[in-house]
């Protein structure tokens, strides 16, 4: 461990094995956790028949994900699934989010009319192209606020809703004040990832389990001669005189460095606490009402939300009466945290935490800016997913 490393990644969380793994190119259990020793159920079956994802994210076929996944060539070590649909509650309902032309026009999400005026819309947003005045129809998205674009169609509250949270994915209506070219964008995801595979959303999922994804990063790593060091205890930074980072002590050896990468855990002096998130881990034995879901076998939901007090079962409960019956839940409430510290000051390249987002990208912009903080560089991720997936086949 006496040695001296460029960079030094504490952790190996998908942040820290993804940034290991482009530095080089240029758990317990589940019912232990939450129930320590009692024995679960016999009608749940065995452990082995489980595989369940504490961080459950989803991956945009057409994100940032998968652009840095053929970027790395790390896709040679994965196998996906498209994920069945996507859904939303509204009206006291669950509704599938439309995948096709047909199911658009059957869905209750929309009346006629509103169709009519949506569709105009749409279209807009999938011709915008944002290098190409011709496409812009005279409006500049980057002052326009999406409350403004969207007025100009004559919108409705519902539709409003439906493309703000079900296509763009945004969390909450703070959205409607900012610049539209944001909610753009993210529509823009949505229905290129929609296409990609011709599937009944736009999500893809390990075949494994998200596990698969630190696991081919940190395989990327070591073929490109980085060097892990498992099992070691109480890393403790170490500074020089200036407050810069000079290595890492664990165990009386210390490995010295020019960089340390790692999550909030590791400095708590450096981070502040910026909300918390509480999820909900349910194991049922049927598919989630009106899904329109017939796979057989054991079903796990996960409802999540950015948490405002210290009750998780009461926060997420309007979530949780949608499920149906539960063979056995488990609640979760964690702090999320983010850097305070000037990594050009003490060469500390802290990551934020996991927020509560169903989809990757906020995670991968975040490792993206930490690599352009590291490197100096941007990493170049317009590659053509079409061909590398024909490449591929």
């Amino acid at each position: 461990m006496d040695e001296e490393y460029d960079v030094i990644v504490l952790g190996t969380g998908l942040k820290e094995c993804i940034l290991s793994g482009l530095l080089s190119v240029d758990g317990l259990k589940l019912w232990k956790k939450f129930r320590g020793n009692d024995q679960p159920p016999a009608d749940l079956g065995p452990s082995r028949d489980y595989n369940v994802d504490m961080m459950p994210k989803f991956i945009m076929a057409n994100g940032a994900l998968v652009r840095v996944l053929i970027h790395t060539d790390v896709t040679k070590y994965l196998y996906f699934k498209a994920v069945d649909g996507s859904f939303v509650f509204n009206k006291a309902k669950v509704h599938k989010v439309p995948a096709t032309d047909m199911e658009a026009l059957k869905s209750p999400l929309m009346g006629l009319f509103e169709k009519r005026r949506a569709r105009k819309f749409f279209i807009f947003v999938q011709d915008y192209e944002e290098n190409n005045p011709k496409t812009h129809d005279g409006l500049d998205l980057t002052r326009v606020t999406t409350r403004e674009l969207i007025a100009k169609y004559g919108l409705d509250d519902n539709t409003i809703d439906f493309i703000g949270h079900a296509l763009a994915l945004h969390r909450d209506d703070s959205y409607l004040n900012e610049p539209a070219i944001d909610t753009v964008k993210r529509m823009k995801l949505y229905a290129e990832s929609l296409a990609r595979f011709q599937g009944g959303s736009p999500y893809i999922y390990p075949l494994y389990g998200l596990g698969e994804l630190p696991q081919a990063f940190a395989r990327l790593s070591a073929v490109y001669g980085g060097t892990y060091m498992l099992n070691k205890p109480e890393c403790k930074v170490e500074y020089d005189a200036e407050g810069k980072v000079v290595g890492v002590t664990s165990e009386g050896e210390t490995a010295k460095c020019k960089k340390v990468v790692c999550d909030p855990s590791y400095l708590p002096t450096k981070v502040r606490k910026v909300g918390k998130v509480a999820r909900a881990i349910a194991i049922m034995s049927h598919p989630i009402p009106n899904t329109n879901d017939s796979h057989s076998g054991k079903f796990i939901a996960f409802v999540s939300t950015e948490a405002e007090t210290d009750n998780p079962q009461t926060e997420l409960k309007p979530g949780i009466d949608l499920l149906g019956p539960v063979d056995e839940m488990f609640f979760d409430l964690y702090d999320r945290y983010e850097p305070v510290n000037e990594p050009s000051l003490d060469n500390c390249f802290i990551s934020t935490s996991y927020d509560g987002t169903t989809h990757f990208e906020s995670t991968v912009t975040d490792v993206l800016n930490m690599y352009t903080m590291i490197t100096g560089k941007v990493l170049d991720l317009n590659v053509d997913l079409n061909a590398a997936s024909a490449a591929e086949e």
